[in-house]
C-alpha cells in the first residue's frame, strides 16, 4: 500500500472526528425548523432525549461547549458573583476568560490534585463569607473526565454534596462525560448526579461534527436561552446539526471503549520503548519527549501519515477515526526514532 493510501491517524484531539456516512445521512433527512421560535423539531427532540438520557428536565443545544459552559455560569451567577473551579478545568484556563469578561463573574482557581479532583477542605475554605467585601460563591464548577482522569463516583457526590450544603449551585463541564461513564460502567444518568448544570459536548468523542447541549431544570434552561441568545447562540434550521447529535447518542456512546483501549495499547507501546508515560484512564495519553527532539520525530511522524503535536509533553486523544492500524503505526515510528 502506498503512503498515499494509507489512512491519516490524527492524534492530536477527539474534536478531529469526521461524521459517518450513516451521520451525514441522517443530517441530510433531518427535518427542520426555526430553532430561535423554538420549532425545530430535530433540535427539541435531541434537547428531549439528552435530558432524559442524563437526568435532567431540558436541554439547550448550542455551538460550541465553550458557550454551553459560559451559559451556565451566566445562568447560575449575577455580576460580581464568583465560581469555585480548578486551576487545570477547560471553563478557568483554556475558554479565553469569557466568564470574567462577558458575564463579569469571577473565577476562584483552586489546585487540582493529581487525580483531578479538588480537595473538600480546600472547596469549603475557599467559599466566601456573607460580607460585601467577597465576591458572593455562587457555583462550584467541576470537568469530567479533566486531562483524561476520570473523577471518582464517591469524590463527586461528596463534593456535590458539600457545595449544596453550603448553598452554592453545581455545575460540570462534561465535554468527556460519555467517557467517564464508559470507563466506570455506569450510566450517563448516574455519571451526572449530583450536579444542577451539566455541558455535554458532542462533537468530540461521539463523533458529531459541531454542538454540545446544556442540561438542567426547566426554569434554568429557560433563562439559558436568553443567555444564549445574547452570547449569538440562537441558531435557525439547526436540525440539520441536531440530527448529527441525536445519532451521536444513539451510536456512539458505548463504542468509547475502543477509544479506550486504543489508548492503552498506545501507552503499553510507547512504554516499552522506555519513553515515560501516563497510565490512560479513557483515550488520553501523555507522554514525555525530549525537547531537542520535537521537530524531528513529528516530522517523522508525519512522513507515516499520523498527525500529531509534538511538544516535551505530548498529548495523545485517540478516538473514533483512528484504528488499530494508526495506533501501531505511532508506535513502529517512535520505536524507529528512539532505536529501541
Amino acid at each position: 500500500m502506498s503512503t498515499s493510501e494509507v489512512r491519516w491517524a490524527d492524534l492530536r484531539s477527539d474534536t478531529v472526528t469526521q461524521p459517518s456516512t450513516a451521520m451525514r445521512d441522517a443530517m441530510y433527512r433531518a427535518e427542520v425548523g426555526d430553532d430561535v421560535w423554538g420549532d425545530d423539531p430535530t433540535v427539541n427532540r435531541l434537547q428531549a432525549m439528552a435530558a432524559e438520557m442524563f437526568g435532567f428536565e431540558a436541554g439547550l443545544f448550542a455551538p460550541s461547549g465553550t458557550q454551553t459552559n459560559l451559559i451556565a455560569l451566566m445562568t447560575h451567577c449575577g455580576r460580581g458573583d464568583e465560581y469555585l473551579v480548578g486551576q487545570e478545568a477547560h471553563t478557568y484556563k483554556y475558554e479565553g476568560g469569557g466568564a470574567a469578561v462577558l458575564g463579569s463573574i469571577q473565577p476562584q482557581p483552586i489546585l487540582n490534585q493529581p487525580d483531578g479532583s479538588i480537595a473538600l477542605a480546600d472547596i469549603d475554605a475557599y467559599i466566601k463569607p456573607n460580607d460585601h467585601h467577597f465576591a458572593r460563591t455562587r457555583v462550584l464548577a467541576l470537568e469530567n473526565t479533566i486531562g483524561g482522569r476520570v473523577l471518582p463516583a464517591d469524590y463527586v457526590r461528596r463534593a456535590t454534596e458539600l457545595a449544596h450544603l453550603r448553598g452554592l449551585s453545581t455545575h460540570l463541564d462534561g465535554a468527556r462525560i460519555a467517557n467517564a461513564a464508559v470507563k466506570q460502567g455506569v450510566s450517563l444518568r448516574e455519571a451526572a448526579a449530583g450536579f444542577d448544570s451539566v455541558s455535554v459536548c458532542l462533537s468530540k468523542g461521539l463523533g458529531a461534527p459541531v454542538g454540545s447541549v446544556l442540561l438542567g431544570g426547566r426554569g434554568f434552561i429557560e433563562q439559558a436561552k436568553r443567555w444564549r441568545k445574547m452570547l449569538g447562540g440562537g441558531m435557525r434550521q439547526a436540525g440539520v446539526l441536531a440530527a448529527a447529535g441525536i445519532y451521536a447518542l444513539e451510536h456512539n456512546v458505548a463504542r468509547l471503549a475502543e477509544d479506550h483501549a486504543n489508548a492503552t495499547a498506545l501507552a503499553d507501546g510507547l512504554r516499552a520503548i522506555g519513553l515515560t508515560v501516563s497510565a490512560p484512564q479513557t483515550n488520553i495519553v501523555y507522554v514525555d519527549v525530549p525537547a531537542e527532539r520535537c521537530g524531528p520525530l513529528q516530522k517523522a511522524l508525519e512522513a507515516v501519515q499520523v498527525r500529531t503535536s509534538i511538544t516535551p509533553k505530548t498529548r495523545f486523544v485517540t478516538h473514533m477515526d483512528v484504528d488499530a492500524d494508526g495506533i501501531a503505526r505511532t508506535v513502529a515510528t517512535f520505536r524507529s526514532f528512539f532505536g529501541a
